[in-house]
């Protein structure tokens, strides 16, 4: 099948490999990576619009590109945020000149974005949004704080979900604010330690910061819509690449089994069976549901399915390592922070599986109430 790529992207491997030899600290600044990408067009690839310095392709080549990456092992991403979800926002609510500021160094890897939507208090009920933008001549001063914010650490930029209304409640009255990270004194960046002794997620807290008004997306007030479109773009092509991540970590949890003799206990040997049956069924799930819009708990339904699968196959993970789970790849009371296995960190990890990107309370109210029908659950009930 011609893709359309030419013999020079088959450096794109070489430079992959490179990088991880060069960069196998995993603090190393991953901002040089997203670069390499842009430098050969590869951000981008499912943008409806070309011209931004990124090239298109259709559903199927983007599922080849996104599972070879998979596959390949290469760097990890930290500009998926503004690629994935910011873009094609923009594509569908910005205006032209907003999309022509910003789309550019998205496509080209040289400006990293964050996600300003949870708050405390407000994690998965997003419509209670506190954070406050007033307008002042040219610019909105925002006030606020968010809370699990992914790489906020490493972001040139967030979008922010605000009040603009302070009368509003719930849904209404609330703005989609492109925020610039770099205001000393206004914006701080607090990182929140997790069990795996990593710190992915931040406080941000807000203290006067500015967006201009022409970084408003959408109109003031009409942010919800632009909030909820959003959230559509987090399914699709990416929940195949992630189901090669998890075939590879399954296929460590079995060659484990298998070293520990674990794989004779027919009880684990028929969780094995069953994690591996249900991983081939949410494949299945996301090839039919790909790049359909119609389906309206399509997104919920595979987050049920892979954040659940992934927490048990965590938990796998220690049962078959037996006691030795407990001990850590090195002299734990030696490290600072200390370090943690493969399979260690996966259990840790896959705890917040079923919380972030919306709990799993939140996908099954979705589900009954878009999907099913049923009456609306009630708000402010204690």
């Amino acid at each position: 099948m011609d893709f359309g790529f030419s013999p020079e992207d088959e450096m794109f491997r070489a430079e992959a490999r490179a990088w991880l030899a060069a960069n196998a600290d995993p603090a190393v600044d991953r901002r040089t990576w997203e670069r390499t990408l842009g430098r050969s067009g590869w951000i981008g690839l499912g943008w409806p619009e070309p011209g931004y310095g990124n090239r298109t392709a259709g559903l199927t080549q983007q599922v080849v590109w996104a599972e070879e990456y998979a596959r390949s092992v290469a760097p990890p991403r930290s500009g998926h945020i503004g690629e994935n979800l910011l873009a094609p926002t923009l594509i569908a609510h910005g205006g032209e000149e907003q999309k022509a500021r910003f789309l550019p160094p998205i496509a080209a890897g040289e400006e990293l974005w964050c996600q300003g939507y949870s708050e405390p208090g407000a994690g998965s009920d997003l419509a209670g949004v506190r954070t406050s933008a007033v307008r002042e001549g040219d610019r909105y001063r925002i006030s606020g704080q968010k809370i699990w914010t992914s790489l906020a650490h490493e972001a040139d930029w967030c979008f922010v979900l605000a009040r603009t209304d302070p009368e509003s409640r719930r849904h209404h009255g609330l703005s989609f604010l492109l925020v610039p990270m770099d205001q000393p004194g206004r914006i701080e960046v607090r990182p929140i330690r997790q069990m795996t002794g990593t710190s992915d997620f931040n406080e941000v807290f807000f203290d006067g910061a500015y967006a201009r008004v022409d970084h408003l997306v959408g109109g003031e007030g009409r942010g919800w819509p632009v909030a909820m479109s959003l959230l559509g773009f987090e399914r699709g092509v990416s929940t195949l690449a992630q189901q090669i991540g998890f075939a590879e970590e399954l296929g460590q949890v079995v060659r484990t089994a298998l070293e520990t003799g674990a794989a004779t206990d027919p009880v684990v040997r028929e969780r094995l069976v069953r994690q591996w049956a249900e991983l081939r069924t949410m494949r299945r799930h996301a090839l039919r549901t790909l790049g359909g819009s119609a389906d309206a708990g399509a997104a919920s339904v595979a987050k049920l399915l892979w954040a659940g699968w992934h927490q048990r196959l965590g938990e796998l993970a220690m049962q078959v390592r037996g006691a030795a789970a407990t001990v850590g790849p090195v002299d734990w009371s030696a490290t600072a922070p200390y370090e943690l296995g493969a399979d260690q960190h996966l259990f840790l990890f896959s705890r917040a599986d079923t919380i972030y990107g919306g709990s799993d309370q939140v996908q099954r109210t979705i589900i009954a109430e878009r999907v099913l029908g049923l009456p609306r659950e009630p708000k402010g009930a204690v």
